[in-house]
């Protein structure tokens, strides 16, 4: 495990379109198929990363909580599952079953997706706004493992917030840090 922080570009890129099959379902989806009408959080994610564990149950109630206000999610784990097979769709389908994941959760097997978002390390956070423009690419909390700041997403859900009210995003932001991105040899 390589402690990685995101990194950081400037703010106000277009998001990315992609076309990614839905460990759960096996569907192709798309940008436009997972929108929402005031924002889009884009969050790359994996199984086996002690960071994203330590947050994956926050970001599902973040699902539950943004989702009904208009916030489209989705979650997209760009692992290389031959040398991680936790991180493998069949285990991806395990975890959004068994936790009840409100998003759809992606697998970006050839890693173009992660590269062209600029991702590098789960988790990996991108908030757009309802034009689809980047406005948040920092963490969801102070806390990390092993450290005794209580998982709240409360920077994450600030952002949220505002996306959700039409306000400005402040862009001084704390980077995500987590594993990095497990890039294929």
């Amino acid at each position: 495990m390589s402690l990685t922080l995101t990194k950081p570009i400037a703010m106000g890129f277009s998001a990315p379109q992609f076309n990614l099959p839905d460990a759960v379902t096996g569907k192709m989806m798309s940008l436009n198929d997972i929108r929402g009408e005031k924002g889009t959080l884009v969050m790359f994610i994996c199984n086996h990363c002690p960071y994203v564990k330590h947050v994956i149950d926050e970001l599902v109630q973040i699902g539950k909580d943004y989702i009904p206000k208009g916030i489209g999610m989705v979650a997209i784990n760009s692992n290389d599952v031959a040398n991680y097979p936790d991180d493998h769709p069949d285990k991806m389908k395990e975890l959004a079953e068994e936790l009840s994941f409100p998003f759809p959760y992606l697998y970006d097997e050839s890693q173009d997706v992660a590269r062209v978002y600029d991702a590098v390390c789960t988790p990996d956070f991108d908030l757009f706004d309802q034009e689809d423009k980047c406005v948040y690419r920092g963490q969801l909390d102070g806390s990390r493992p092993g450290n005794s700041v209580p998982v709240d997403g409360r920077d994450m859900r600030k952002a949220l917030d505002q996306v959700v009210n039409g306000e400005q995003v402040p862009e001084n932001q704390i980077p995500s840090q987590g594993c990095n991105i497990k890039w294929k040899v």
